[in-house]
């Protein structure tokens, strides 16, 4: 039984993407050769490994197990060649993060590229995934560090600190809220809502809440950044939810307010996770060290209106 570091790193892919033509085409592969790959793979083993459907492939008991251990391989493969080119003085390699919204919009870009520019031979795949599939596939090792919300169960994860998070909910001046300075989730979703597009975390997430009501939102417009949101908001069309960081960007112009959400999962901490810290290669404990840093203090000037 020989597999190689191309094979182990096909079935990866084609278990992620849930594809073969797409695990071929990440892995830099001919489908053609792909697919006798695979095949090879199932003869050498005696037993299949994908099941073929309409939509794709899923793993078949064999195949979680194939890619449980594939993984490892790779794992150990890259931390090796991070600390061997650690020792001659150039550090390499790749890692893979996951990130809820709020993380990979207002906190994660400036904090990444300080570390890339720092660190210019590490690549750092960046996804973006509601906290609790986060916490699932990073025990099924489909990343190597997660950032999440503390109301996601990481209870079989390790976790340390990352930035502190409020959501909040924006109307428009003159809207149906008085002179509130807090409201329910419960209370908003009797309005129209502005959110983002159905695929972003943090909408899921809302969605998720308010499923957990038994009510819905009335979303009216998906937009794609928090700005567009805001903006929009602004403009009569809905309420929204957005990080609060987020909200103060755009509530200098008196045309915006931001109310406090009362429900305990509003104000949250983030945390970045993985499987287990010592575990990692050694660019992604490189990566973890940056995130963990104490975030730059704020100068104290206000922003220009």
């Amino acid at each position: 039984m020989r597999f190689d570091l191309v094979d182990l790193r096909l079935f990866l892919h084609v278990i992620d993407t849930g594809s073969i033509t797409a695990g071929s085409k990440l892995s830099h592969l001919a489908l053609a050769s792909a697919s006798a790959r695979i095949r090879g793979m199932e003869g050498a083993l005696g037993v299949p490994l994908l099941e073929r459907l309409r939509a794709g492939v899923k793993p078949t008991k064999a195949g979680l197990a194939v890619a449980h251990h594939a993984r490892l391989v790779l794992q150990q493969i890259e931390r090796m060649h991070g600390e061997i080119a650690d020792y001659a003085g150039g550090l390499a390699g790749r890692v893979r993060l996951l990130s809820n919204t709020a993380a990979i919009t207002d906190y994660l870009p400036q904090a990444l590229a300080d570390f890339l520019n720092t660190h210019p031979a590490i690549d750092v795949d960046l996804e973006e995934r509601p906290s609790h599939v986060i916490a699932s596939q990073l025990l099924d090792q489909v990343a190597d560090l997660g950032i999440v919300a503390d109301s996601a169960d990481i209870s079989s994860l390790e976790s340390r600190p990352f930035r502190r998070d409020h959501l909040v909910l924006v109307v428009p001046q003159g809207s149906g809220f008085g002179r509130q300075r807090q409201t329910s989730f419960a209370q908003a979703l009797a309005h129209d809502f502005v959110g983002l597009g159905e695929d972003s975390a943090l909408q899921q997430h809302l969605a998720l809440q308010a499923g957990r009501l038994g009510l819905r939102m009335r979303t009216r417009i998906r937009l794609r950044s928090f700005d567009a949101v805001c903006r929009m908001v602004e403009a009569g069309v809905g309420v929204a939810v957005v990080p609060a960081v987020a909200a103060e960007r755009h509530a200098g112009a008196g045309t915006l307010r931001l109310l406090k959400l009362s429900d305990s999962w509003a104000d949250r901490q983030l945390l970045i996770c993985a499987r287990r810290f010592e575990q990692l290669s050694v660019p992604a404990i490189r990566l973890v060290e940056a995130l963990c840093a104490p975030a730059p203090a704020a100068t104290g000037k206000k922003p220009k209106r």
